[in-house]
């Protein structure tokens, strides 16, 4: 059994897959699973022991660009006995019928009848988590998900998470708190950098180390919370947004003693690597994609507008964010306590 996943285009969701991939692996124990995926993706397929090949698909989001998903497709005749497509797009379903693969699963979307021949229709009321819509296009139609789930499990390899320490500077002589407080979806999933400031200092008052994780984008917060730290306190935070790849982020989360997040692809990384997490919640529901790991504590006011799923907040205050403040956050932390760093 030969499978083509044609993987989703967001951090969070790629890492959710992996509960896909392991279904797979229950019901098919030989199957080979490939997954087709933007190339920036590799570093989390790679550390998904489910996955025998990450295959580089090198259009951005939204492109088109038909002659290329043609070719791609050509170059993939008779490789494989089925597709299961994570995006509900019209163009993602282009490549596995270029393919002429004998068994295309997915979800109905964007008029994809007679590129897909095994099409499922979605009960939102059934399958209310993201997770349980990735897990049941592993089963026939209609077939209940077996419980208990599968959660999400990267793998780390001591070698390279220690040569990222060493390329960084980085030691583990205290306990390390990291912050994530990106979040590519836009500003109102986006914790204020004095609370994540405030979050930091208390943790370095009782001797521990900060580290900032996000994406190049994330670097002027990043020196904004180190900013509002004292002189004595702001030289026990480093500040590595953009300036790690994915790969390295990945292996260095996994030191982490306990991390603090918005709802964002790196809080699901935390949580596959079984970090203790605060996820902060805003304009987003932990009731749709929530990390699922066992040492999580949700922090959320659930005020009356949220959640919104807006990228932006249409009534300009941001009030679901920014009114709460870091002692739940803080406490939730004192909760969570700390587990061993475990490297395979």
């Amino acid at each position: 059994m030969r499978i083509l996943i044609v993987g989703p285009s967001w951090v969070g969701d790629m890492v959710m897959a992996q509960t896909l991939f392991q279904c797979l692996k229950q019901r098919y124990p030989q199957c080979e699973i490939d997954v087709l995926a933007p190339e920036w993706s590799r570093p989390i397929l790679e550390r998904m022991p489910e996955v025998r090949k990450a295959l580089s698909f090198p259009l951005g989001h939204g492109a088109l660009e038909l002659a290329t998903r043609w070719r791609i497709g050509k170059s993939l005749v008779g490789q494989y006995d089925q597709a299961i497509l994570l995006p509900n797009s019209l163009k993602s379903a282009l490549v596995p019928f270029f393919a002429g693969i004998p068994k295309r699963t997915g979800w109905r979307g964007e008029f994809r009848y007679g590129l897909l021949n095994d099409v499922r229709t979605l009960d939102k009321q059934r399958y209310p988590l993201m997770i349980e819509r990735f897990m049941a296009l592993a089963y026939d139609s209609g077939a209940d998900i077996p419980r208990p789930y599968p959660r999400p499990t990267l793998q780390i390899d001591a070698a390279t998470r220690d040569v990222a320490l060493q390329k960084f500077d980085l030691s583990l002589d205290r306990p390390v708190l990291v912050l994530c407080p990106g979040a590519e979806f836009g500003e109102s999933k986006r914790w204020p950098s004095e609370h994540y400031a405030k979050v930091a200092e208390a943790k370095v008052r009782e001797g521990w180390q900060v580290w900032l994780f996000g994406s190049k984008k994330d670097h002027p917060v990043g020196e904004a919370i180190r900013d509002r730290l004292i002189p004595g306190l702001r030289e026990e935070s480093v500040n590595l947004c953009g300036e790690t790849s994915l790969a390295e982020a990945i292996d260095l989360m996994s030191c982490a003693d306990a991390v603090v997040s918005n709802d964002s692809g790196l809080m699901h990384v935390a949580a596959a690597l079984n970090r203790p997490l605060v996820a902060v919640y805003g304009s987003t529901s932990p009731g749709f994609t929530p990390p699922l790991a066992e040492h999580v504590e949700i922090v959320r006011l659930g005020i009356e507008c949220s959640p919104c799923f807006d990228r932006t907040c249409r009534f300009g205050h941001y009030n679901c964010l920014r009114l709460l403040e870091p002692k739940p956050v803080v406490e939730a932390l004192e909760r969570l306590g700390g587990t061993p760093v475990e490297v395979s």
